[in-house]
């Protein structure tokens, strides 16, 4: 049938050959049976007749889509799209070019103009693709209210923290104290609110000292892991990770915790793929309160490797204070060790001397010493029927089985700190270790 309408159609052609609607017919049947390179010729033909006609620039689109040719298909598309802005046939081809060409981000905007456009539009590959958000005032409300689940008001605070005492002062002078004495901050241009980066090795306290920060000044708390943000849906991780911030906006003063920040501000210049920098922009974005208010709204950022973060958020205004969470000290993990034996069965222990005896054990460390001494004593209590305490020598004895997992962040952190070290941001890691520059 369409052999026989396109023999027609080319005899009808010699007889009127500059017959728009004929030409047009034509490239469409060439295009019905994938004769492509038939098709391209009548519509640039239409074309050279008439350099605006919209539907052999659609049909031009098509083919060079259809041939993988989506860049050339692109350019004529863009056109089209200026000239046609509501034309839904034109924009789910662009969108369908954009994705080809990767352009993600772009391809979400066109598919979610197309939903605004016609609310009742349906594509399932857009939609598995790019999942685009078709969210209801009603379902807005539940969203916050899910938002809510976030927030936490801290029982702890400094009191709770043994030691640390430097890293409690720094933070005091730049959260607690603005907080305290507002009227004299605001005197001086200094803004209620900003980010502090904790780094340290695992297991030191990052996240209780962060939580001891929002008790201590009678703040909300939100507590971020990577896996509350990152999505596998185009735009929502970045979706998420606005949310929070406009959840702690709304509920201010607000302590916004963030753990492993690495992973979510990693630096630009090793990425390849443009997902992880429209999220990183849009993490900055935030920091800098951009179209919204920050004040009143503290920022913790925790990492075990701040040398991946990317440079742009310790610019001031942002995390332009950085604080090293060294391994507790001993006042620390003595008050580790009573915490950690609270409640359980034990004989004679002398804290003080659990905590000369793990030096250079994280937080971390200690707690899986008292789980390998309470193993043993299972054991032991198994075997004789009675309920065995634990003793210094259990202890003790799990200690020498143990060591610091500290020992190997150190071995990476040592090199940083000697060769990658021009601002002088990681000395307090020298100085820990004992090494002079």
């Amino acid at each position: 049938m369409n052999n026989e309408l396109i023999n027609d159609l080319k005899e009808a052609l010699k007889q009127s050959p500059n017959n728009i609607p004929l030409r047009l017919r034509l490239g469409k049947c060439y295009l019905d049976i994938l004769e492509f390179k038939n098709a391209e010729e009548e519509f640039l033909e239409v074309l050279r007749l008439d350099s605006a006609n919209k539907a052999s620039k659609k049909g031009l689109a098509t083919v060079y889509y259809n041939q993988g040719k989506y860049s050339t298909s692109l350019i004529v598309l863009e056109e089209l799209v200026q000239e046609f802005p509501n034309d839904i046939s034109v924009l789910e081809l662009y969108c369908s070019t954009l994705l080809k060409l990767n352009e993600y981000g772009l391809a979400k905007d066109i598919y979610q103009n197309i939903i605004e456009i016609d609310p009742s539009y349906k594509n399932e590959r857009f939609d598995k693709i790019l999942k685009v958000s078709t969210i209801t005032n009603k379902e807005e409300d539940a969203m916050d209210e899910d938002a809510l689940q976030f927030i936490e008001k801290p029982n702890i605070n400094f009191k709770n923290i043994g030691g640390m005492d430097a890293i409690k002062n720094e933070i005091s002078l730049k959260i607690i104290k603005p907080l305290q004495h507002q009227d004299l901050y605001k005197a001086y241009g200094k803004k209620i609110g900003g980010g502090i980066l904790l780094y340290g090795p695992p297991g030191c306290g990052k996240t209780y000292i962060a939580k001891a920060t929002a008790g201590e000044i009678d703040a909300h708390f939100i507590s971020v892991g990577i896996n509350d943000i990152l999505d596998m849906w185009i735009g929502n991780s970045e979706k998420n990770l606005h949310q929070i911030f406009e959840t702690a906006r709304k509920n201010t003063p607000c302590v916004i915790f963030i753990d492993e920040i690495d992973a979510l501000g990693a630096n630009r210049n090793d990425m390849n793929k443009s997902g992880g920098r429209t999220l990183i922009n849009q993490f900055l974005a935030e920091l800098d309160g951009m179209n919204s208010d920050n004040e009143g709204i503290l920022i913790l950022g925790a990492t075990n490797t701040p040398w991946h973060l990317d440079p742009a958020f310790r610019r001031p205004g942002r995390f332009d204070r950085i604080i090293f969470v060294a391994p507790p000290d001993e006042i620390a993990r003595t008050e580790i060790f009573k915490l950690s034996l609270q409640g359980k069965p034990c004989e004679n222990i002398n804290m003080q001397a659990l905590a000369n005896a793990s030096k250079e054990f994280s937080g971390a460390d200690i707690k899986a010493v008292i789980d390998m001494a309470i193993e043993d004593k299972l054991q032991d209590s198994f075997e004789t029927g009675n309920l065995e305490p634990l003793t210094m020598k259990s202890i003790l004895k799990a200690i020498k089985k143990n060591n610091p997992s500290t020992k190997e962040w150190f071995t990476s952190a040592k090199n940083y700190a000697l060769y990658s070290n021009d601002s002088g941001l990681y000395d307090d890691i020298l100085k820990y270790l004992k090494i002079k520059k």
